[in-house]
C-alpha cells in the first residue's frame, strides 16, 4: 500500500466504500490523516469497518472541520444531479478529489530523482487492453511495473513507490475530472467517442475531462495520441501548437510520416526518414483487429519513450496473453468459436469486434446508451443472426429489422447462447463466431460487465463438457 503522508494532520471525508474507497481510506489513515468514511449502503459500510476503515457518519459531521472530500469516481458531484455529500462539500468550500489525486500528490512530494515513472492511459475504448499490454511489456523487459487505477487494483493499493517503479494507470474521465496534480511521463490518449454524456453533459465537457491527462506535463514528457479519428487528429494538432512536449501520433490503419503505425498487422516506427518494422502483430493471437493494432502502437510508443529497447518491446507485444472480456476466445464446439467481448458497453466498442470477424452470431443488448446500434449499420453484413438480450432487445430488433438482419429477441444470455450455438452449427459457415459484444451496459441484468462475461464463459464451458460427454458416448457405442 502507498501511504498518503502528504495528508498528515488533515481531516478527510471519504464517501463510497467500494474497492478504491477502502484503499483510499486506509492509505490516508496510514499516512496520519483523520478519516471519516461513509457509504449510503449500511452493509458496505460494515464491510469497510471490518477492513479497518475508520467510519464517520457524514450526515452528522461538522463539514467546517473537513479539509477535503474523497468522492468515489462513480458518484456524481454535478450531473445528472449532485450527490448529497457533494452538495455539503460545495456549501462548505471543501475540495472534491479522488484516489488518483492522492497518489499524484504522493509522487510529486518526492525529489524528482526519486520519483517513479508514470504511464497514464485514457480514451473511450481500449484503455484496459492498452494498460494491461503496457504493463506486460514493461514486466517482460525486466521493469518493476505496477498496474492499476480504473483496472484491477486501486492505485493506492499498489506496492510502495521507489525510483525504479513504473506505475501504469488506467484513468477514466470520472477520475480525471477530480485530479489536478498528476504528471504523466507518458500520457496515452487513445480515442474519443460519445460516452458518459449523462455525467459530463456534452462532448465538450467529456473531452475536457479526458484532456486533463496532459496536465502538468513538461518538455521532458511524452504524449501518445491516436489519430485514426478526426477528434484525435484535431487534439494532436492542438497539442503540437500548445507547447514543446514530445508528441507521438499512433494509428492502427494508416501510414504515418512520424509516429507509430500498423499496416496489415505489421507494426512500424517512423522517425525522421527512417521507418523500422518492430513487430508482426498477426502472430499475436490476442491482438486481433485494427483497434488492437492501435493499442499495440500506443503501448510500443509509450514504453519506447522511456528508453527501453525496441526489439525487446516488439517481442513482448507478440507474447501478450490477452485480457478477460476483451475479444477473449473462451471456447470452441466443433467449428464454432465463442468470443467474450463483454467489455463492449457501447456501440463504438462493439464496432471493433464486429469489424474483426465474419459469419458472426451476435449476442447484443442490455442497458443501451444514447447512440444505440445505428452507427454499426455498415458492419451488419458480417452478422449472420443477432440474439438480443435485456431491456434494449425490442429497440435493437427494430434497428436490425430495418436492414433485414435476421434477429431474435432471446431475453436472457443463457437462451441467446443456446440459440446462437444451434444456428451456428446448422449454418454453412466454415468458421462461425458466437460473439458476445453487447454494445450496452450490463446493469439491467448483471452488476457489471465482468459478471456478464463470466456468465457467458461459464455457460460455454458447460456446453463444451456436454458435447464432449456426448462425443465419448457416441465413440463408445
Amino acid at each position: 500500500m502507498i501511504k498518503a503522508g502528504t495528508f498528515k494532520g488533515k481531516t478527510i471525508a471519504v464517501f463510497g466504500l467500494g474497492r478504491t474507497g477502502i484503499t483510499a481510506a486506509l492509505s490516508l489513515q496510514a499516512g496520519g490523516a483523520t478519516v471519516l468514511a461513509w457509504d449510503d449502503n449500511a452493509e458496505t459500510t460494515e464491510q469497510a469497518k471490518a477492513a479497518g476503515v475508520n467510519i464517520g457518519d457524514l450526515t452528522k459531521a461538522d463539514w467546517n472541520d473537513i479539509d477535503e472530500l474523497v468522492l468515489s469516481p462513480g458518484v456524481p458531484d454535478k450531473l445528472p444531479e449532485p450527490h448529497w455529500t457533494a452538495e455539503k462539500a460545495s456549501a462548505h468550500k471543501v475540495p472534491i478529489i479522488c484516489d488518483i489525486e492522492i497518489f499524484a500528490r504522493e509522487v510529486m512530494s518526492r525529489a524528482e530523482e526519486n520519483r517513479p515513472k508514470i504511464i497514464a492511459i485514457t480514451g473511450t475504448n481500449g484503455k484496459s487492453t492498452t494498460t494491461a499490454l503496457i504493463g506486460h511489456v514493461l514486466q517482460s523487459c525486466g521493469r518493476d511495473a505496477q498496474i492499476g487505477g480504473n483496472i484491477g487494483r486501486g492505485v493506492l493499493d499498489l506496492e510502495r513507490m521507489h525510483a525504479g517503479t513504473h506505475y501504469v494507470i488506467e484513468l477514466s474521465s470520472y477520475q480525471l475530472e477530480r485530479t489536478a496534480s498528476l504528471r504523466a511521463n507518458a500520457a496515452v490518449f487513445l480515442n474519443l467517442t460519445p460516452d458518459h454524456l449523462e455525467r459530463h453533459g456534452d462532448m465538450d465537457h467529456y473531452e475536457a475531462a479526458k484532456r486533463r491527462i496532459f496536465l502538468n506535463q513538461t518538455q521532458d514528457d511524452t504524449v501518445v495520441i491516436g489519430v485514426d479519428s478526426p477528434e484525435g487528429h484535431r487534439i494532436c494538432s492542438e497539442l503540437k501548437v500548445s507547447n514543446g512536449r514530445r508528441i507521438i501520433p499512433i494509428s492502427g490503419r494508416k501510414s504515418l510520416g512520424h509516429g507509430v503505425c500498423a499496416l496489415k498487422g505489421k507494426l512500424y516506427c517512423a522517425q525522421g526518414s527512417k521507418v523500422v518494422e518492430v513487430a508482426d502483430l498477426t502472430k499475436a493471437k490476442t491482438l486481433e483487429g485494427v483497434h488492437n493494432w492501435q493499442n499495440a502502437a500506443a503501448a510500443y510508443a509509450a514504453v519506447r519513450s522511456l528508453g527501453i529497447d525496441a526489439q525487446a518491446i516488439g517481442k513482448a507485444l507478440v507474447q501478450f496473453p490477452g485480457l478477460a472480456h476483451r475479444m477473449e476466445t473462451v471456447g470452441k464446439i466443433v467449428n464454432v468459436r465463442f468470443v467474450n467481448d463483454s467489455k463492449a458497453t457501447n456501440a463504438d466498442a462493439a464496432r471493433q469486434a464486429l469489424s474483426s470477424f465474419k459469419d458472426i452470431f451476435w449476442i447484443a443488448g442490455g442497458q443501451a446508451k444514447s447512440d444505440g446500434i445505428e452507427p454499426l449499420e455498415p458492419l451488419f453484413g458480417n452478422i449472420r443472426k443477432a440474439y438480443l438480450i435485456g431491456e434494449s432487445g425490442p429497440n435493437f430488433r427494430k434497428t436490425l429489422s430495418k436492414t433485414d438482419v435476421d434477429n431474435k429477441v432471446s431475453g436472457t444470455l443463457e437462451m441467446a447462447v443456446l440459440c446462437a450455438l444451434r444456428d451456428a452449427l446448422n449454418s454453412d459457415a466454415e468458421n462461425p463466431i458466437v460473439l458476445l459484444s453487447p454494445a450496452c451496459a450490463s446493469f439491467d441484468q448483471y452488476k457489471n460487465f465482468e459478471i456478464r462475461g463470466d456468465a457467458f464463459r461459464d455457460q460455454v464451458n458447460q456446453l463444451q463438457d456436454k458435447f464432449s460427454t456426448a462425443s465419448r458416448r457416441e465413440s463408445a457405442a
